[in-house]
C-alpha cells in the first residue's frame, strides 16, 4: 500500500464493553508479549492507518494507561452501558472532517493481518464501493471500511439492531472481497475463543521465527 494515501482514512477500534461472556477484560488480555489492544492498534499502523481512534468505557482508566503510550486517540464513551452501538456513534462523532473513510473493528477480533487491511483499502480505491467488506470462505468478516458520507446516518440512526440493521441499507453501494485471512471471521468471546486464538497465535510466531531463521 503507498501508505501516503491513507493520510483520510481512520481506523475506530472499539473496546467499551465489560465482556460479560469471557470473564475477564478482552482487550487487556495478553497475546505473545503484546496485549489484545496493542495487538490491534499495531495491526493498523502497520498497513499505514495513521488515524488509529480507540473507544473505551468499562476500566477506562486501565485502558488509559496502556493506550496513552500508544499512538491513539482515545475516545472514552459515557454511555457504553447503552451497548456497542453508542461506542461506534461516539467513536464516529470524534472522526475530523476529511476523513474519507474509516475502519471498524471491535478489539476482540485481534489477528487480523496488515496486508488484509491494505486489501480492503485498495479496494475501496479501486472500486468505490461506500462499504467494503472482508469475506473469508464467503463468510463477512471485520473489519469493514466504511464512506465516511455515512457519518450523519450513524449518529442520527435510533431504529433497532444497531448498526448492523443500518448498514443491511447500503448494500446496495456495498461489496465484498474475498481474502486469504481467516482472523477476519475470529472473535473471542469466551474463554475457549480466547485459548484457540492464543494457541493459533503461538504457532504462527513459532513459523514466522522458524522461516526467518538462517540456520
Amino acid at each position: 500500500m503507498n501508505q501516503g494515501n491513507t493520510e483520510k482514512i481512520a481506523a475506530l477500534i472499539l473496546a467499551a464493553g465489560f465482556s460479560s461472556r469471557m470473564g475477564s477484560f478482552k482487550p487487556l488480555l495478553p497475546l505473545g508479549n503484546t496485549t489484545v489492544i496493542e495487538r490491534v492498534v499495531t495491526t493498523f499502523r502497520r498497513a499505514g492507518i495513521k488515524d488509529v481512534k480507540v473507544v473505551t468505557g468499562h476500566r477506562a482508566g486501565e485502558m488509559r494507561k496502556v493506550l496513552d503510550i500508544l499512538p491513539v486517540d482515545v475516545i472514552e464513551n459515557g454511555n457504553y452501558a447503552g451497548g456497542m452501538f453508542s461506542s461506534v456513534q461516539a467513536g464516529v462523532k470524534a472522526i475530523e472532517p476529511g476523513i474519507d473513510a474509516f475502519f471498524l473493528l471491535p478489539a476482540d477480533i485481534p489477528l487480523i493481518q496488515s496486508h488484509t487491511i491494505s486489501q480492503i483499502y485498495e479496494a475501496y480505491q479501486k472500486h468505490r464501493a461506500k462499504v467494503v467488506y472482508p469475506c473469508f470462505d464467503g463468510q463477512r468478516g471485520h473489519p469493514p471500511l466504511i464512506s465516511a458520507s455515512y457519518i450523519e446516518s450513524i449518529l442520527s440512526w435510533s431504529g433497532e439492531g444497531g448498526l448492523r440493521a443500518l448498514m443491511q441499507g447500503w448494500e446496495p453501494e456495498s461489496m465484498d472481497l474475498e481474502v486469504n485471512d481467516r482472523w477476519i471471521i475470529m472473535d473471542m468471546d469466551t474463554p475457549e475463543d480466547y485459548h484457540r486464538i492464543r494457541e493459533s497465535y503461538g504457532k504462527t510466531i513459532y513459523q514466522r521465527n522458524r522461516n526467518a531463521c538462517p540456520c
